[in-house]
């Protein structure tokens, strides 16, 4: 832990679920924000390093009522947030662009292949 510490900050997420487990009812809300109440969300990705066992975990969660073409935007715009993140902290110089041009060309291919379905 690092003893530098001087502030902490909690995040809680709250699931409800069907009688399937199947989430129908996600809110959230940080300790340390302004608005102490728990928000609504539709969808939740939380990616989490295990620095014992050297790998990345996950918790991704979404709602019964998330239409596709929110969860297509929230998942592009998810890649360039966590791209972002990663070149920020790794200083990698291809991330950006690369990552850029692939969601760009994703989400082209994406569009009009949902454009094919109707």
């Amino acid at each position: 832990m690092n003893s530098k510490a001087v502030k902490t900050s909690e995040i809680k997420i709250k699931v409800g679920l069907d009688s399937n487990n199947i989430p129908v009812d996600l809110k959230w809300m940080a300790s340390d924000s302004e608005h102490q109440n728990l928000n609504d969300c539709k969808s939740v990705n939380i990616s989490i390093w295990d620095p014992v066992d050297n790998n990345s975990l996950g918790i991704n969660l979404w709602t019964t009522d998330m239409r596709v073409d929110e969860m297509h935007s929230h998942y592009f715009r998810s890649l360039l947030n966590f791209t972002n993140s990663y070149h920020q902290a790794t200083k990698n110089p291809f991330a950006l662009k690369l990552m850029k041009e692939f969601c760009e060309n994703l989400a082209k291919q994406t569009s009009d292949w949902e454009e094919e379905k109707k």
